[in-house]
């Protein structure tokens, strides 16, 4: 137990020294905002990487769906590497770059402001992010929360408010310049941690096939290509959290900062190989969680009459795989993780009040080094305002992030993506686009269960990118 504090307590030292020596390479908005866009592929790629998986997946994601889908629940990590890493960066990544610098725009709702030439698309898009990055933040919180309580028995509170503490030192000094630095120490912690987890896990279930024997045995469709919940779920769920990074504004402004188009082949590469890795080790071990846990077992993993508690299953599957000697590597594994997400989803945030809002709307004329201050404040805010609706708890982590995710996809994914590919949708088109798929998203949301979330979120984002078709139509139709 001694070993743990102390490597966490190097490794919050480091952090904090990093953060220090971005502050000093901080001098400008942009540098706060972006690094300056010049960052490097291997920057741009780890802190892609470490943003798009963090507590979220191994603690809320893995538990859940590995336990529900078994090893079919691994066709999520196959869609997640394929389209949301590898399709994100050969599509988007060197025509971000260039459409943005032409524009001169540093945020996703400026860039559709410039666009469509529309001041209304960029305050609506800027108010969803505002809106619906609070509780994304919140669930990732809860996730570490969640896993530091299960390994070094404190309090819930106590750890979240030193995590909102920490990461608010971290962010607030150096901005994207410290995130992209720390980001590739990050990443090697969780190539390292996934690695190991994926040994301990092997051997301790006896090999690959003695595994899926002992799925089998418990349920026969845990192994096979489409688990017990069905293949509509599974595919809302592929949907969901592989097509949502084309439109999710944390992931996509590492592509505003990156240096140029030998930075994005490289980075293409790099965070593809990252992405299997991370999702398929985190997949697989929630699958696991049906053999190595049950209510005699385990009891903090289940509640009254064994139901399974998702948010404890993994946490609870760690102390009872991993040696307690390689616990700490697990545990900076997964903090690595949630805190680029933590610092992506607070500085975008920080944007929308500072550079959408305030800078677009209130004063034009604002100083570089006002938006600089009200950016580190900005950020602040919505760290506490986070950390409140963590310590709420208000549901489990999955249905956070399902709604989370599918409300901001379905407002930016029709907009943006037709944006960035045609050049006869206007700003009707867009503006209908953002409407209709948040407010599909949302009445399906309130009308159907919970279990039916992430297709509620994938139907969001499927009419987001339909509905510019039929303005595209129509304006080619009137030109015949």
């Amino acid at each position: 137990m001694l070993v743990n504090y102390i490597a966490v307590g190097a490794y919050a030292a480091l952090i904090i020294f990093i953060g220090l020596r971005g502050m000093r390479r901080t001098s400008s908005y942009n540098d706060f905002l972006l690094g300056g866009g010049n960052v490097g592929p291997w920057m741009t790629a780890f802190s892609y990487g470490t943003a798009y998986f963090s507590a979220v997946l191994f603690i809320g994601f893995a538990g859940k769906l590995g336990w529900g889908f078994g090893l079919s629940a691994l066709w999520i990590a196959v869609g997640n590497t394929l389209i949301g890493v590898l399709g994100v960066w050969i599509l988007l990544g060197n025509r971000i770059k260039k459409v943005t610098h032409s524009l001169n725009v540093k945020t996703m709702p400026e860039y559709l402001e410039a666009r469509f030439n529309s001041p209304f698309l960029k305050g609506f898009t800027a108010l969803a992010i505002f809106i619906f990055f609070v509780p994304y933040t919140a669930a990732v919180f809860m996730g570490l929360s969640y896993l530091f309580e299960s390994t070094f028995q404190i309090s819930y509170n106590w750890i979240l408010l030193f995590m909102g503490l920490f990461t608010g030192i971290y962010l607030i000094m150096g901005g994207y310049k410290s995130m992209a630095m720390i980001d590739v120490i990050f990443g090697v912690i969780m190539t390292i941690g996934v690695i190991i987890l994926l040994w301990f896990n092997i051997k301790r279930g006896g090999g690959i096939p003695n595994i899926v024997s002992s799925l089998k045995a418990i349920e026969p469709r845990l192994a096979a290509p489409v688990g017990p919940p069905g293949i509509v779920p599974l595919l809302s769920l592929v949907f969901l959290t592989s097509v949502a990074p084309f439109a999710m504004p944390q992931l996509l402004q590492k592509f505003y900062a990156i240096r140029d188009k030998k930075a994005v082949k490289i980075g293409t590469i790099a965070s593809t190989v990252f992405a299997i890795l991370v999702t398929g080790i985190a997949y697989f071990t929630g699958a696991l969680t049906r053999i190595f846990l049950s209510p005699a077992t385990s009891p903090g993993a289940f509640g009254e009459g064994g139901v399974p508690l998702f948010d404890a299953l993994i946490p609870e599957l760690l102390t009872t795989v991993i040696p307690s000697a390689l616990t700490v590597i697990i545990l900076l594994l997964i903090l690595s993780a949630s805190m680029s997400t933590l610092a992506a989803l607070v500085l975008i945030s920080s944007s929308t009040v500072t550079k959408d809002f305030y800078h677009g709307f209130i004063n034009k004329q604002a100083s570089d080094s006002s938006l600089t201050r009200l950016g580190r404040v900005s950020s602040g805010f919505f760290i506490i305002l986070s950390m409140i609706l963590a310590w709420l708890k208000p549901a489990v982590i999955v249905t956070i992030l399902s709604i989370s995710w599918g409300a901001i996809a379905s407002v930016f994914l029709g907009p943006f993506i037709w944006g960035m590919f045609s050049k006869i949708l206007g700003k009707p088109g867009a503006i209908a686009s953002a409407i209709a798929g948040l407010g599909t998203c949302m009445v399906l949301f309130f009308t159907w269960d919970a279990s039916k979330i992430p297709l509620a979120a994938s139907t969001g984002m499927l009419v987001s990118l339909i509905v510019p078709a039929f303005f595209v139509l129509s304006r080619k139709l009137k030109s015949l």
